[in-house]
């Protein structure tokens, strides 16, 4: 009987998580597990919307989402081999929205913005916190039980702006210094892990006597042309959206009018 095991990888937005798990997936035969991501579940659940436009309340529906996505894909993964390398953990949206209670909603908004959205936001706040806290429990209990290991990205690439995730780099790295915080705190086995994608796969191959279904090279090369092309029909996807969108519509036809 091959030995189980259940991996997460860490790490904030752009730390490559999404590539590494595919290439380790692809190379160990690992089933790798994930969420949908938060432009499609915004587009399932408040179509028209873009993430720098939610509310506090809206946020935490798109991160108890993508937990939901998470805990469904992780179960089935477990009920066919009894192992997987997962794409993130039950622990990050929890981690972002913590942050954004830090640095405000829309973290690329100016400082007077984000000021006024703080002003306005006080009465709400220690509901919030409330209800934060609460989740913070229900995930760090389910992480506890339910990984044997985290692989920790730190962040060591810049972040590709694509307009949607409004994210930055204070953001990026208050989330960063939480998700290791939070998983040493948990008492989970961690590994921090740098380097190029194949250095990150062969280290993490090694670290856990991960067995080989191809050689790591082509597992690599393999992984970058599939998320390449999974980011293009992402791409696609968010165009024709965008297109459909009747208020979207009427600004492009303004511009138009105008110039």
């Amino acid at each position: 009987m091959e030995r189980q095991i259940r991996l997460a990888v860490s790490g904030t937005y752009s730390t490559g998580k999404t590539t590494t798990t595919e290439a380790i997936a692809i190379a160990t035969g690992i089933p790798r597990t994930h969420a949908l991501t938060a432009r499609d579940i915004l587009h399932d659940l408040l179509p028209g919307r873009r993430l720098d436009q939610l509310s506090a309340s809206e946020l935490m529906v798109i991160g108890f989402r993508r937990m939901e996505e998470r805990i469904h894909h992780e179960a089935a993964a477990m009920e066919r081999t009894g192992s997987f390398v997962a794409d993130g953990s039950v622990i990050h949206e929890w981690v972002y929205g913590h942050v954004r209670m830090r640095v405000g909603i829309n973290p690329q908004a100016n400082r007077w913005s984000r000021m006024a959205r703080e002003i306005a936001g006080i009465p709400l706040k220690p509901m919030v916190r409330q209800t934060m806290d609460a989740w913070g429990t229900v995930v760090k209990n389910r992480a506890r039980n339910y990984y044997d290991a985290f692989i920790h990205l730190p962040v060591e690439l810049h972040i590709k702006q694509d307009g949607h995730r409004p994210v930055s780099e204070e953001f990026r790295k208050l989330a960063d210094r939480l998700l290791l915080e939070t998983v040493q705190d948990i008492g989970i086995p961690h590994h921090v892990v740098r380097g190029s994608l194949a250095e990150r796969v062969g280290r993490i191959v090694e670290l856990f006597d991960l067995p080989l279904v191809m050689p790591l090279e082509d597992a690599v090369a393999m992984a970058e042309e599939s998320v390449k092309r999974q980011r293009e029909k992402l791409e696609q996807r968010a165009r024709q959206q965008e297109e459909s969108n009747p208020v979207s519509r009427r600004k492009r036809l303004k511009y138009a009018i105008r110039f």
